[in-house]
């Protein structure tokens, strides 16, 4: 039987003007969810920053019934509802301020796994689906849980190379379980579940797939993982959200390049141009960085090169070599040294990155590699 604390809680976060944050500061000043609900409202000057307008819609008797049915909806479905301040969250998603104060969850997996979140385009192309494939087959020897949306394009891939090498695989959900969206992916949902893997909500069962729920989603994605993976996406993708909250987060963001004129790999070439991810060279790199350990020695390597064939440019050569001469040489010392202004060195720095030569770090300092 689950316990009144979950009941209270569901009410008090159904209440208009209680969203996570103000969640969080009832039931750290309260003690419970239940103290909250039943104390906010004559004692909010007990909480900081909440006036008597947002502590309102508490004690509301339809919000309880609501919650009397999501918990019976709950317990005939085999969901689990995890509780932040309870300390039932994932603990590095419990890290981010705006954490979820709820979760439900069906199905379980070893939290003590690495998770890698892995987001993209609905439009995958073959060349975003190829490297999905490569990098599932590169690590089929390390052990980590993958993490992705449930979409079409990079998501349902995602997903499934995970389940055709044995990984368990998260599927972040932009709405409740009475609904699954889209409905194309409902076989996919059930095998996620029987190989392991988690389908995950923070919204009631009674919640559709509204446009809005999907960037606030896409917040779960990044926070659940130590590094996400951008594989093609437009300007003003969803998965550029899901990277903007990786960084607000201070985890890894890694993105595959792409061809300036490819539309589908425009996000991506935006995130590494302005620090906001690291470019992808080979996925041996990126098994590196992600720290696994003991990767197939055989390591489809996405930009090959040697020495001997890579010509650079008279301006990448220039560039190159007084980022080699100078480790962690600053953009702004970059044009000092060369003459040349920062929005030409920028072109020149992404190009570099792509042939592997130069790597980014935060604060726009650049290595070479």
């Amino acid at each position: 039987m689950i316990s009144e604390e979950y009941l209270y809680a569901i009410a008090l976060r159904e209440s208009s003007q209680i969203g996570d944050i103000n969640f969080h500061k009832l039931v750290r000043t309260f003690g419970s969810a239940e103290n909250a609900w039943k104390k906010a409202k004559r004692e909010y000057k007990k909480l900081e920053g909440i006036g008597p307008k947002t502590v309102a819609d508490i004690g509301n008797e339809n919000h309880l019934k609501l919650a009397e049915k999501e918990l019976k909806f709950c317990e005939k479905n085999n969901i689990q509802i995890k509780l932040k301040h309870l300390n039932e969250s994932p603990a590095l998603l419990s890290e981010c301020i705006d954490a979820p104060s709820i979760l439900y969850q069906k199905g379980s997996i070893d939290e003590s796994l690495q998770k890698v979140s892995i987001v993209g385009t609905r439009n995958m192309t073959p060349y975003g689906k190829q490297f999905i494939g490569d990098f599932f087959e590169a690590t089929q020897s390390a052990k980590y849980v993958s993490v992705s949306g449930l979409a079409l394009g990079v998501d349902k891939e995602t997903h499934e190379q995970s389940i055709r090498y044995k990984k368990p695989t998260v599927a972040v959900l932009a709405h409740g379980f009475e609904f699954l969206y889209p409905a194309k992916n409902r076989k996919l949902s059930e095998k996620i579940l029987q190989e392991g893997g988690i389908l995950l909500t923070e919204f009631n069962s009674t919640r559709k797939p509204d446009r809005e729920n999907f960037i606030q989603r896409n917040r779960i994605i990044a926070g659940l993982s130590p590094a996400t993976i951008v594989i093609e996406t437009g300007f003003g993708g969803g998965s550029v959200s899901t990277a903007t909250f990786a960084n607000d987060y201070n985890r890894d963001v890694f993105a595959l390049p792409g061809k300036i004129t490819d539309i589908h790999s425009q996000g991506c070439n935006q995130l590494i141009l302005h620090n906001k991810a690291t470019a992808i060279s080979t996925i041996k790199d990126l098994i590196n960085m992600l720290g696994f350990n003991n990767p197939k020695e055989k390591i489809a390597e996405l930009f090959p090169y040697s020495e001997t064939t890579i010509q650079l440019t008279d301006n990448q050569e220039i560039i190159h070599q007084f980022i080699k001469q100078n480790p962690q040489i600053s953009l702004d010392d970059l044009a000092q040294k060369t003459d040349l202004s920062s929005h030409k060195i920028l072109p020149i720095i992404l190009e570099l990155e792509l042939l592997g030569k130069v790597k980014s770090f935060s604060g726009r300092q650049f290595i070479a590699i």
